[in-house]
């Protein structure tokens, strides 16, 4: 899949998924504001009225009943439902999982840092982890638990937890919250499909046929909407955490989760009951975003402590690091597959663009080392140590500063029998050097091998030129075909990006083929 495509299944599927996110909250946020300002029926009614709630809005006034049944006549001919918006936040909120950090190999959700998964571990265990932890759930409906709901919930703050903290050392951070949201978020649409919505069905049938109705199944999937209900707040912040290193930069980034989940129920709660919430509730909401705020808090200072005393950093250090570790990515043209334009809008391939995102750069790289991502390019504990540096020192930018060029990789001779005998440096053009540095390097390798900065994250790997059956397998046309139209069009990985502009400057692209011939030597 090229990256534009890419791109835009993200922001379509994406605008999907909030918009039916939007509908679902809304909905559980009005039927529990009803339910908890229902009043005793103001006039005698007839059939089973439970209580009334009179509002007014755009120019009119409303009147609700509600009725724990119906007697077979009373049913009306229209009844409206509520669960397409559940069933369309769960699909595109899978199809986002798929899209976002399962594509490209992973690279989102994997951190060789962490644990060093391969990308079809780190799959498998996303999508199993939908169906057992929904399975765990129901099992915890069958015990005595769920005549509790303060024992319960109690018991799934602990599991919840536990949970962020076994993610958080198998995936990167951001990716094992966005994992817990995504498990939650599937365990609230389960309990609509196979638990809320079979129960309304139950009881419009057995009205329909004048049967007596057992409220006890209405009652238990009120239980459930309650739980989906409390659990809104907390799943929409794991939505938005990957726009917050801080939350999930820290040393204990399940914690900082776990009271989230605290605080965005917490906060429900006084939603739904305002002045009456009991202090109880109050305080251990408030003492959990303390916790939250102490965890995330950064360094003391340490642009001034950690950095102190530190030699003079020249800015073209720093642009040297910038080029090699981040602007693979964080460039107005991404040389990596993973992404067609720069993530964010934060380019750094520029002084002023460096000069501008300073702070940004610090906060990410070396405060919170949140970035690069999944340190796919390994930036090195000396170089974010001299980011910091620089940082400390008034981050300075020349008027007259220049990006440094790129470092053209070694190329060895080819062998006499390639198809481009007698290729040596000096038969390969700098363009061509210097494209492959920049572009083709960040997966192939300096030197050819499929062991780039951002190999590891890429399934399948990419090519290693000095496969000496490959090159005999292949002829230079097939080898511009790749390169200019990229894999999908010989039918080989998505994961290798076209190159279109080289279809006009057939000195590179010749060069490029020398060159790749040259690192089967």
């Amino acid at each position: 899949m090229s990256a534009f495509i890419h791109e835009w299944l993200n922001l379509l599927v994406r605008w999907v998924h909030v918009i039916a996110a939007i509908m679902w909250i809304g909905d559980s946020f009005l039927f529990m504001w009803l339910d908890s300002h229902l009043t005793a029926p103001s006039r005698p009614r007839e059939g089973a009225v439970v209580g009334e709630l009179w509002m007014t809005h755009s120019g009119g006034f409303y009147e609700v009943v509600k009725r724990k049944s119906l007697a077979q006549g009373e049913m009306p001919d229209t009844l409206y439902w509520f669960k397409w918006e559940s069933y369309t936040t769960w699909i595109s909120g899978f199809l986002l999982l798929i899209i976002v950090f399962h594509l490209n190999g992973a690279s989102l959700l994997i951190d060789p840092g962490v644990y060093p998964l391969t990308s079809w571990q780190a799959i498998a265990i996303s999508l199993g982890l939908l169906p057992v932890a929904y399975g765990v759930y129901e099992l915890l409906w069958k015990t005595p638990l769920a005549k509790n709901n303060r024992v319960f919930a109690a018991v799934g703050f602990v599991l919840i937890t536990g949970l962020a903290y076994v993610l958080t050392h198998l995936f990167s951070a951001r990716g094992a919250f966005l994992q817990v949201g995504a498990t939650l978020g599937t365990i609230m649409a389960a309990n609509v499909f196979f638990r809320i919505i079979p129960a309304q069905r139950y009881m419009l049938a057995m009205t329909r046929e004048g049967k007596p109705v057992d409220t006890t199944l209405g009652l238990r999937a009120k239980g459930r909407s309650i739980q989906n209900h409390y659990l809104t707040l907390p799943v929409l912040f794991t939505m938005i955490s990957n726009h917050f290193p801080s939350t999930y930069g820290g040393s204990k980034p399940w914690l900082v989760l776990g009271l989230l989940f605290v605080v965005g129920a917490g906060l429900k709660y006084v939603m739904n009951f305002r002045v009456n919430t009991p202090p109880l509730v109050w305080a251990g909401t408030g003492l959990a975003m303390v916790g939250v705020v102490f965890l995330t808090r950064p360094p003391p200072d340490p642009a001034l402590e950690q950095f102190a005393g530190k030699p003079p950093v020249k800015f073209e250090q720093v642009a040297s690091v910038m080029q090699t570790r981040c602007a693979t990515c964080h460039a107005a043209r991404p040389s990596t597959p993973m992404f067609a334009a720069p993530p964010q809008g934060v380019v750094l391939d520029t002084p002023d663009s460096i000069r501008a995102h300073a702070d940004r750069v610090f906060v990410r790289a070396v405060a919170t080392k949140t970035m690069p991502l999944g340190n796919l390019t390994g930036m090195t504990e000396d170089e974010r140590a001299l980011v910091g540096a620089w940082f400390a020192q008034g981050g300075e930018v020349p008027s007259d500063a220049k990006m440094p060029d790129f470092v053209a990789p070694p190329v060895a001779a080819a062998p006499a029998e390639a198809p481009t005998a007698g290729a040596n440096q000096a038969d390969i053009p700098e363009s061509a050097r210097n494209y492959f540095a920049s572009v083709c390097s960040t997966c192939h390798g300096p030197n050819g091998a499929g062991d780039g900065t951002v190999a590891a994250a890429l399934d399948p790997k990419p090519r290693n030129f000095g496969d000496k059956a490959w090159q005999q397998s292949t002829t230079d046309e097939a080898i511009k075909k790749i390169i200019v139209e990229g894999g999908a069009s010989v039918g080989k990985s998505l994961v290798m990006p076209p190159n279109p502009s080289l279809a006009d400057d057939a000195e590179t692209l010749n060069g490029l083929v020398k060159l790749i011939r040259a690192f089967g030597a």
